[in-house]
Parts: structure tokens; C-alpha cells; sequence
């Protein structure tokens, strides 16, 4: 199989970015590339067209390659419920939760078995790979049963490249330490170190990379100098504070929930090609201020959360801001909490079947929990009274719930759907609630929700930004930025040259 690997020396490394660079570069040079990531860690998800969910970063990576996601690119999702549980969502389905040592002693056969399937699956309709690891290749007390790093690689029989991020310091100690920790097996199939998160003048590296090749006799592809603003969908959690860092005041301020188990907080991603919005997430009252509009994202434990924010008085924070004439929009789990009743029929948030608590009373509706998850592409028009009469919007839906609004002269549906009614919209869309995830990729409908908070301000209104045609331009400026900094004339030879010999001792071409 045709392909490559890339592990880090840590978690946030900056793994993801380098494959969605890569899936972005073969495309260029014209082959057909898949990404593949064999188990993932996230709460931030993506829909396939066939309504699975996979991690996110596989699916914006397969946007990069040019081609439809599929489950087989990430066959094993995990999605933390606690510190403790996770659910397994197993090609593209809800499987089962497990705790940490539930899931190693009774899933690891099942997992096997599903890496294989979808290696070659991807291999029948694919050039090449570009598979991802997870956090570190030398985790010794998980290695015995890991899914996902150098078990990975001997399967798909691909060369390894190791990842490092230099901004976190001690790169030197990490790059070697890893390469030390590996069987010796394991190490000749690591055939290149890329560092990453470079700032300063790359000059002032270049005895470093002279002092690595030489003590570790793995060849150095390049030096990737720090990228800001590279506007590439982010994995996880880990990434927030470097992903939505703002050093200046803008003219729109928007305000996110920053949950403890939040998810698909990219939600609100396409603000960062608004050049007069701020994104800043909270997790205090006293951090809350005086937002132009208030985000509660989603959640992968609605209830769990909404104790959270009761407990720091955080609901009286925003019931305030509501009552001031503050702006709202709750997404999924987000939009349960507008809820004045959230109530756990079978037990599938809480654990407790039957458990009730009341919600933030900001729309009159009630949020019922059900056995079976909802995973959808969804499309419809903005209801007439919802204050964007017309507008055509899509999205997709990941939630177990049901949330049934009264609606009345003051709150009217938000969408019309293929399939019914989706959503609240509350005095023409000052309080919306939806279950639509991707609802700010829609331009006209961000656009105009935007021109209305500028409108308040006495701004100027601004024309339509085209987020989607911004995202595939970004895609082809992160290749050749990787391309300017790397080696990609050994990359490929690797690549194209990669081989076992009978003995099955790892070879490449270099």
C-alpha cells in the first residue's frame, strides 16, 4: 500500500495539519489521496453524505484530497462522555460506551478487524494514504493494545515521518527520546522528522537539524515555521486557545461557551474569515462582558454541562444578557439548554433513565433524551417569521435528543426541513436555537445574522464573504507553503520506492 505516516512527539503537534497539507499536495501533483486515521479521540465530528460521523479532521482532510469523506477514513471515533467513558462510534455508528479498561480488554479484536476492512477499502479507489497517529507512538503503558500509532503502520506497511512541535520546547529531548523508546523495529520504519510551529529566523535551526540527522541518523524533511491565521478546521479541544487567540479588539465581539465537554465548536470557524469579528471563549461570569451575541455550542453531555454552568452561575449571567436585548443562538446541545425542561427518558445523557432538570427558560420548549442517536445531512429554507424569510441554508444533525417547541406569535420554527421543522427563532432571531451543525457556512444566512449586530452598532453592512471558495484557497496555500519548507522530492521517493525484502526487514530509499 502506497502511503504515509505521521506521528508525533506529543498530542497538538500539529499532526493534522501537516496530513491536511499533504491531502491538499498530492491532489495538486493529481493523485487520488484519501486520509485515514484509524481511531480517533474527539467530541468535534463530521457528517459523511451517507449520514455517518466520523472525526472532523478526516473529513476536512478528505476536503483537501478533493474527495467525499467516508467512515472507512476514520472506522474508530471516540467520543468522552467523562473523564472516565467514552462512546465508541464504530464506521460511522454509535457501538457502545465503554470505560478506559472495558475498551482495551473487550474492543481491540473488533478494532484490529475494522482497520484492516477499511485499509483496503481505501486502497481498492486510492493512490495513496495519508494516515494520522495519535498523541505519542511511546505511550509504553498502552502499546501492547494500541489501535492507532505503530500498530497502524506495520498494517498498512507504510513508512513513518514523526512530527515535532518546537514551540512547546525541548524538541531535541522528544525527537530522541520517541526514537529511543521505539523497538528496534519500529525505528527503521521511521524514515524522516519534520519540526514544526517554527518561530524566528530558520538560520539559527540549522546546526539543529545538522546535530539530528547526525544522532539519530533519521533525515530532517524540513523546518515548518509557526502559520497563523492558516484558517484549517482544528481537531480538538487542545487547539482553542491557539486557534481563536485575538490580541485586538474588533467591531463585532462574539462571545462561545467554552464547555467542558464541548463539541463541533468549529461551528463557529467561519467568523475567522470576518475581518471586523472577534471570536473569545468564556468560562466565567467575570469573563463574560458586553458580547455583540452569545454562543452555547454543542455538547456531548447536555446535562453534565448545564450543571456546569448553573453551578458557576453562569445561567444568571446569560439570562441577564438575554433580558438586556443580548443576542443568542444555541446549536444542538447548546440549543437544548435554551430549554425550560430537559428530561432523560432513557437514561442515554445521563445514565439515569428518567432524570429531569430545568433548563435556561430562553424558549419555550422541552428537550427530551431517546435511545438511538440522530445523524443526518440536513437541508431547508428559514421559516417566514424567523426573520430570514427565504434564505436556504444546510447543514447536518448529530444529537440524541428531540426538542419540542411551543411556537407561538412570538417564537416560530427556524428552518423548514425535507423532513418537518427544525429549530426556534424567538423575537425575528434575537434567541435561535437549531440543531443545524455547519449553520454559520451558510453566507448568506451568517451574513445577514452579522449585518443585523452591525446595524445595532450603527456599522456599515458588509457584502457576502464566501467562506466555502476561502476554505478550498487555503487548502492550496497550505500546500505550497509545506511545499516551500519540505523535502517533497524525498517524500515521494519514499513514497514510490517503499518495499519489504523477504526477511520482512523494513526498507526504504534512502
Amino acid at each position: 500500500m502506497k502511503g504515509i505516516m505521521l506521528q508525533g512527539t506529543s498530542s497538538d503537534a500539529g499532526k493534522s495539519f501537516i496530513a491536511t497539507a499533504f491531502c491538499a499536495l498530492f491532489r495538486q501533483l493529481g493523485y487520488k489521496v484519501a486520509p485515514f486515521k484509524s481511531q480517533n479521540m474527539s467530541n468535534n465530528s463530521y457528517v459523511t453524505i451517507d449520514g455517518k460521523e466520523i472525526g472532523r479532521a478526516q473529513g476536512i482532510q478528505a476536503e483537501a484530497a478533493g474527495v467525499n469523506a467516508s467512515v472507512y477514513m476514520n472506522p474508530i471515533l471516540l467520543k468522552p462522555r467523562n473523564d472516565r467513558r467514552a462512546e465508541v462510534v464504530l464506521f460511522g455508528e454509535s457501538y457502545e460506551t465503554y470505560e478506559g479498561r472495558e475498551y482495551r480488554e473487550r474492543f481491540y479484536e473488533i478494532g484490529l478487524e475494522a482497520i484492516q476492512t477499511s485499509l483496503l477499502k481505501l486502497k481498492e479507489h486510492h493512490d495513496f494514504l495519508v494516515i494520522e497517529g495519535a498523541g505519542s507512538p511511546v505511550e509504553i503503558n498502552l502499546n501492547d493494545r494500541e489501535l492507532v500509532n505503530m500498530k497502524v503502520a506495520e498494517l498498512a506497511d507504510v513508512p513513518v515521518i514523526l512530527v515535532a512541535d518546537i514551540e512547546r520546547g525541548g524538541v531535541f529531548a522528544n525527537i530522541v527520546g520517541t526514537l529511543q523508546l521505539l523497538s528496534k523495529e519500529e525505528r527503521k520504519r521511521v524514515k524522516g522528522i519534520i519540526i514544526n510551529k517554527f518561530r524566528g529566523d530558520l538560520s539559527l535551526f540549522e546546526n539543529g537539524v545538522e546535530w539530528l540527522e547526525d544522532k539519530t541518523g533519521v533525515k530532517v524533511l524540513g523546518v515548518v515555521p509557526y502559520l497563523p491565521h492558516h484558517m484549517i478546521d482544528s481537531e480538538d479541544s487542545l487547539s482553542i486557545r491557539s486557534r481563536f487567540l485575538q490580541k485586538e479588539e474588533k467591531e463585532i465581539d462574539i462571545a462561545v461557551l467554552r464547555l467542558p465537554y464541548i463539541s463541533n465548536y468549529t461551528d463557529v470557524e467561519p467568523f475567522l474569515f470576518e475581518d471586523d469579528v472577534s471570536i473569545r471563549f468564556v468560562e466565567h461570569p467575570n469573563q463574560f462582558g458586553q458580547p455583540d451575541a452569545f454562543i452555547i455550542p454543542g455538547t456531548k453531555s447536555t446535562i453534565s454541562d448545564l450543571h456546569w454552568i448553573k453551578e458557576l452561575k453562569l445561567d444568571q449571567t446569560i439570562q441577564q444578557y438575554e433580558r438586556s436585548g443580548g443576542t443568542i443562538i444555541g446549536i444542538c446541545g447548546g440549543y437544548q439548554m435554551l430549554s425550560e425542561t430537559l428530561f432523560d427518558e432513557a437514561g442515554s445523557d445521563t445514565g439515569q433513565k428518567g432524570f429531569k432538570v430545568s433548563g435556561l427558560y430562553l424558549l419555550p420548549a422541552v428537550t427530551t433524551f431517546l435511545p438511538k442517536k440522530q445523524t443526518i445531512r440536513s437541508k431547508g429554507v428559514m421559516h417566514h417569521q424567523s426573520g430570514f424569510s427565504g434564505l436556504e441554508v444546510d447543514g447536518y444533525e448529530i444529537h440524541l435528543g428531540t426538542t419540542v417547541v411551543q411556537y407561538d406569535d412570538a417564537v416560530s420554527p427556524l428552518i423548514i426541513t425535507e423532513n418537518g421543522i427544525d429549530g426556534a427563532s424567538y423575537d425575528s432571531g434575537r434567541i435561535i436555537g437549531t440543531y443545524f451543525h455547519h449553520i454559520f457556512e451558510n453566507d448568506p444566512f451568517r451574513t445577514q445574522w452579522l449585518n443585523r449586530l452591525r446595524n445595532k452598532k450603527g456599522l456599515p453592512i458588509k457584502e457576502i464573504v464566501q467562506v466555502k471558495q476561502e476554505k478550498a484557497d487555503q487548502f492550496d496555500r497550505l500546500a505550497n507553503y509545506v511545499k516551500e519548507h519540505l523535502d517533497i522530492d524525498y517524500l515521494m521517493e519514499l513514497i514510490e520506492s517503499w518495499e519489504k525484502n523477504e526477511d520482512g526487514m523494513v526498507k526504504g530509499n534512502r
